[in-house]
């Protein structure tokens, strides 16, 4: 199954969209799709009639009216569907850990934004070991983003460090045939003006500006000869990497951002500028762990 999309849903129009995208990118990537529903019988302890049975056939209407909305637009799409007896976060956790990619919907509310399954998404994107994709909605189908639109990369670190973002960044730009836009943010550090390692660099490299130049063009080399079709955008700007990759990704069809995996005091989390991009991007995210 690493080789597999999945996509949760829950019968809402934000998880509808989320699966009518996963579907688009499961025909053009030529890999199944594995549609999964969270349910899990709960007893209220409260004085109200409550059917098990009936909350269960629900459950499946809702995986079957998502199987003939995808199979109807997407006849060639190879599609398998499952209910999983599990609480959503446990369940969309235990499914990524069987997928190439998790997708989830979220729903926009002004320059807010709920994640499906209210903060049930939030966890899944800080804790899932694969790829999830945030996709947005609109009246139930994802929302419009320019179909000759760029793939934007955030790249921050080391080769080794962006490297599993930009494969996955270059990846979706060669199965779309569209430019690739790789941004490194930057900004001044708090010494830089008496600092002796600042200095260093910027006579090594003419300022810091061209040794950022320098770190992302490094990043990107083992990935330009992988992928020789892709043409690659270097961009490179100073300011807040959350700012400047929304800035960039205006009329792009999807943002890629990285997650450092790694547990903080409150537990996993998803990063200032995963969480920004998140919360404001138009376009569908893509939030990809690494070391």
């Amino acid at each position: 199954m690493k080789h597999t999309l999945v996509v949760g849903v829950d019968g809402s129009p934000q998880s509808r969209a989320a699966a009518d995208w996963a579907a688009q990118e499961a025909v053009r990537r030529d890999l199944p799709l594995h549609v999964v529903h969270a349910w899990l019988w709960q007893p209220l302890a409260a004085p109200v009639v409550q059917d098990r049975d009936a909350e269960a056939r629900r459950a499946d209407d809702v995986l079957k009216e998502v199987e003939g909305e995808l199979t109807h637009r997407y006849p060639e799409l190879d599609l398998t569907a499952e209910v999983l007896c599990e609480a959503p976060v446990s369940a969309l956790l235990h499914a990524a850990k069987e997928a190439e990619t998790l997708v989830i919907g979220t729903r926009g509310h002004g320059a807010l934004v709920a994640f499906l399954l209210g903060s049930y998404g939030q966890q899944v994107i800080a804790t899932a070991e694969c790829p999830v994709v945030s996709v947005r909605s609109a009246h139930g189908r994802p929302a419009a983003v320019p179909v000759e639109g760029e793939v934007v990369v955030g790249q921050q670190g080391g080769v080794q460090e962006s490297a599993e973002v930009l494969r996955f960044a270059f990846e979706a730009a060669a199965a779309r045939g569209v430019p690739l836009r790789a941004v490194r943010a930057w900004t001044l550090p708090p010494v830089y003006g008496y600092s002796p390692g600042s200095m260093w660099i910027a006579d090594q490299f003419g300022g810091l500006e061209p040794y950022e130049k320098a770190a992302l063009e490094q990043a990107l080399e083992p990935w330009r000869v992988k992928y020789p079709q892709v043409e690659v955008v270097a961009h490179v700007e100073q300011g807040s990497a959350g700012h400047v990759l929304l800035a960039a990704a205006t009329d792009a069809q999807l943002l890629v951002v990285g997650r450092r995996v790694r547990e903080s005091a409150v537990g996993p989390h998803v990063g200032s500028v995963a969480h920004a991009v998140l919360h404001h991007s138009a376009c569908p995210v893509a939030v990809v762990p690494h070391p």
